[in-house]
């Protein structure tokens, strides 16, 4: 896969995608947008790529936000299509993907940047990562999820805060509040993502799949977590990996779980 914005790395049963803008400090414009989802698409539909990191080029930023000059002349109506395809084809596809995605947050993220790394299934941030929602300064509020997605993760009250005050957080601060899992020195962030990759890639594809499909349709409107747990729990009986999985517990060996 060639692309103008990003870059795609593919080793064994795992992908790195860096969004590279260094200029622009990876800011997110339509073009990234879409090449982001040309490329995920791409990897969840390939059945060796098991786990799919997501970071930033150069040492200071992941994505430092959306690019403004795109949009600040844009009308009411175009403000709202702008929200709307950006969640149908990067945001809400991220999360929603089947291929678990660990943002590697490598410095600021930023607005759409912030957004990004919490659509993705977890974060790990190095220990210079700030993070924040900046919108409310510039006028107009997060459009990418963040709305929904900071409060889900951190709680109402401290996500409220961070929105009206358009403040920034240290990565120890993100930690704090349950928005990023590790941090770590900048120069071990790769190999910390790569360990955690390795963890899931033990496991089978098939069951994380679903069991992402459970937790998340336990933060959906008209979708009832505990019954989709169920018919995913379910679902699960009728696959491959199931059927390894329990053998190989039984006969006390490791399982060997097919691609999914």
């Amino acid at each position: 896969m060639n692309f103008e914005n990003i870059l795609v790395e593919v080793e064994n049963n795992l992908a790195k995608v860096t969004i590279n803008r260094p200029k622009k400090l990876n800011a997110l414009n339509k073009d990234t947008i879409e090449e982001l989802h040309v490329a995920f698409k791409s990897l969840e539909e390939n059945k060796d790529i098991k786990v799919i990191l997501l970071t930033g080029s150069g040492e200071k930023a992941f994505v430092a936000g959306a690019d403004i000059s795109e949009f600040a002349h844009f009308s009411v109506n175009e403000g709202g299509k702008l929200a709307a395809k950006g969640q149908e084809l990067l945001f809400d596809f991220v999360e929603n993907l089947s291929t678990p995605v660990i943002a590697l947050v490598n410095g600021f993220a930023l607005g759409g940047g912030l957004e990004l790394a919490m659509s993705c299934h977890f974060r790990i941030a190095s220990d210079n990562a700030k993070m924040g929602l900046p919108e409310t300064s510039l006028g107009v509020i997060p459009g990418y999820g963040g709305t929904q997605r900071l409060p889900q993760l951190i709680g109402k009250g401290k996500a409220m805060e961070l929105i009206m005050t358009a403040g920034m957080i240290s990565a120890e601060e993100a930690k704090s509040y349950g928005l990023v899992n590790y941090v770590v020195p900048q120069n071990e962030l790769v190999a910390l993502g790569e360990k955690l990759a390795a963890k899931i890639t033990n496991n089978s594809s098939v069951a994380i799949g679903k069991a992402i499909k459970a937790v998340n349709d336990g933060f959906k409107d008209g979708k009832n977590g505990f019954e989709s747990e169920i018919e995913q729990f379910g679902a699960c009986f009728g696959t491959e990996d199931f059927k390894e999985g329990t053998t190989a517990f039984l006969e006390k060996r490791k399982a060997n779980f097919p691609n999914k």
